[in-house]
Parts: C-alpha cells; structure tokens; sequence
C-alpha cells in the first residue's frame, strides 16, 4: 500500500517522503486504522518490519490534534531503545515542519535536567518505567494528560522482572488510557499478561509462526569455550563483514574480545552495563556512522539498538531462548538485504542449535577454519 492511501495528514506524508518512505510495511497498513480509532492493540511483527513508526505515525497525528502537554507515554527495556525512538520523533517532527515534542526519561542520568526538560511539556515522554514512575510520583509527568501508553518490546517488559513497573505506570494513569504493546515475539503467556493490562485489544499476530528473514545464512563453528575469542577473529578476518555486532554477555569476555580485535588492527569497540554513559553514545554513533566495523556488545544491542547496514552477527554467548536468538540474528540483514548469523558454541552447546533449528525451521551449517578460510565441516 502506498503511505498516500492510509489518510495520515498531508504534512506527515511529506515528512516521510523526506526519509524516503513511500510505501507502508504489513504492520503499519494493520495497526494505524484501529490506533486511530483508540483501540488498544497487542501486535506481534518481526524484527526490522516498520513497528516504530506503526505506532508513532497515528500518535503523531493524535498529538498535532490534541492541546499542548504530555500526551503519550511509550514505555522501553532500554535507553538505547528510548534515544533511538526520540531520534525517530524529532526527524519526523524536522521533515514535516510540525512542531511535535519529545524526551527521554531514564535512570543513572541527572533527574534535575530531565526534570528541566519536562517542563518545557514535552508531548510525547519515552523512558524506562522506574524514572517514569519517580517522575510521576514527584508529579513532574502528570499521568492524569496521558491519552495513550505504548509498551514497547512489550515480551520484555511484561516479563516477571519489569511487569509491576509497567502495571504501575498504567495505574497511574486514567482509566481510558488507550495501551498499544508491540513486539517482535509474543508469547501466549505474555498475550494473556497484556490482556489482563488492557481493555478488549485486539491481538495481531502478523508472522503467526515466528519467523526469522529467509535472506540471513546461519552458520556455527564448535570450539573449546577459552578457545572461542581467538577463533572469532580468525573467522572475523576471513569473512571480513562491513558491520556486524558480537554477542558477549560477560563484561570480562567483552573486554578481552575487543582488545583482542583491536590488537590485531579490527576497528573495534564495546558497549555493556558498566560502560560510561558518554562512552556507549560515542560508540553507538561510531558504528551507525561506519567509523566501527565491530560491536561487542550484550543483548542489550539485540533488543535496544538498530542500525542499519549490518551484514553479520556473531554469537560466543550462546542464548537458551530461541526467541533471543531471533532478535540477536534479525539484527543482520535488515530489509531485503542478505545477512549472516555465527554462532560459536561448545560441544555442550550444540543442542541449542538444534533447538534453534527445530524452532524455526532452518538451516544452521556446521562450518570450521581451513587454512584461513572458511569451509564445509
């Protein structure tokens, strides 16, 4: 469907057309109509596949309709997550020539400057529950002029260690609060957590079979647990991707993996929980702007961050869930573009690969090092 056809205002529909967008994804032609019709939704739509924007487009609108203030609350596991989709809301707002507003709220930042910048009424507050809920409390958000909460990556946060805090936000808020969750993967457990949150949503389930994009390759590697770094780079070297992130979820390990890459000349950088806040944004713009061939990162990259133009990901720490590993592999290949999954496990770890395989129906070759290059076990 062309973006014309789903009745969005002129001003926006020129907005996007300045981000080169003309035509609108499965789950934006599935969800604007009933957003804008004040529907509460649950959406499951995989990785890459426009949600951001599903959901921002008709708030937009709402927002340019509505008096000044704080009208949406859009609820994130990360603030990664959270600077990504204020990024999203200020280029829209630049390319339309309208004026709406947004900030970030989370913690480990100064609470005065955000404190500041909410007073300035900003319409639409992006954020992790906790600050969300202080802020709330300390009435600097007034939750009684939210008209919609989005909960985003909502499989995450509804999880049994963000769910009160999410339960809380909406608490605070009037009754008729419309609540939009989206996410890549939604479990039946997670549908009937969200329907218990929500008032008569309706659930679309856009890949029913949770899928991961036909044009990623999946490959792994066996090899002993101290011996995985040095094979990452021999690999690293040899396929020699133009962007891809590496999966570590030891603070060490990361550590040792990028000294290691950049000991050997790879343009290399981390980012992980005890990272400076200054230090992981330098970092993620470095590697959106190509000066970085390689990530390391947690999961926390998986769920928080995308970027375009990755080709590879890597995995040394191996995800139990299956669902984990659909979010790290989407990370590749975004769009129609080809990419390519890693995986180095131990002998013990093989079966998760079988389980990945069973769980999505695909193909994860077994591949080792010959001679420099990369062959057929």
């Amino acid at each position: 469907m062309n973006i014309n056809e789903l009745g969005l205002p002129v001003s926006i529909i020129n907005g996007l057309q300045k981000q080169k967008i003309t035509t609108a994804t499965k789950v934006q032609e599935a969800v604007i109509g009933i957003i804008r019709e004040n529907k509460d939704v649950i959406v499951q739509s995989e990785t890459g596949s426009g949600k951001t924007l599903a959901y921002l487009l008709p708030l937009y609108e709402k927002v340019l309709l509505a008096e000044r203030g704080m009208k949406v609350l859009i609820l994130v596991p990360t603030h990664e997550l959270a600077m990504q989709i204020h990024k999203q809301v200020q280029l829209l707002s630049k390319n339309s020539e309208v004026e709406v507003t947004s900030t970030t709220i989370f913690g480990d930042v100064n609470i005065e400057r955000q404190i500041d910048n909410l007073k300035k009424k900003p319409q639409i507050v992006i954020g992790t529950t906790g600050r969300i809920l202080e802020l709330i409390k300390k009435r600097k958000i007034t939750a009684h002029t939210i008209q919609t909460i989005v909960v985003d990556e909502a499989d995450k946060m509804l999880d049994k260690n963000n769910i009160e805090g999410v339960k809380a936000v909406i608490k605070c808020c009037m009754r008729d609060t419309q609540l939009l969750m989206f996410s890549a993967s939604i479990s039946k457990a997670t549908i009937a957590e969200a329907e218990k949150l929500a008032k008569n949503p309706e659930v679309l389930k856009l890949t029913e079979n949770i899928t991961i994009p036909k044009n990623i390759e999946h490959i792994y590697f066996e090899a002993e647990k101290r011996d995985k770094i040095e094979l990452l780079r021999k690999i690293a070297k040899s396929i020699n991707p133009s962007k891809a992130i590496i999966f570590i979820n030891n603070v060490q390990d990361i550590e040792e993996a990028t000294q290691k890459l950049q000991y050997h000349k790879f343009r290399a950088e981390c980012i992980h929980g005890s990272n400076m806040k200054a230090d992981r944004k330098k970092v993620i713009e470095d590697f959106k702007t190509g000066k970085l061939q390689f990530l390391i990162a947690t999961d926390i990259a998986a769920r928080g961050l995308h970027f375009e133009g990755v080709s590879a990901v890597f995995h040394l720490s191996i995800p139990e869930e299956p669902t984990d590993y659909l979010h790290r592999a989407g990370r590749a290949g975004r769009g129609m573009e080809k990419g390519l999954s890693v995986s180095i496990v131990t002998k013990e770890e093989v079966s998760r690969i079988k389980a990945y395989q069973k769980a999505y129906q695909i193909n994860i070759l077994a591949k080792k090092m010959y001679q420099g290059k990369v062959v057929r076990k």
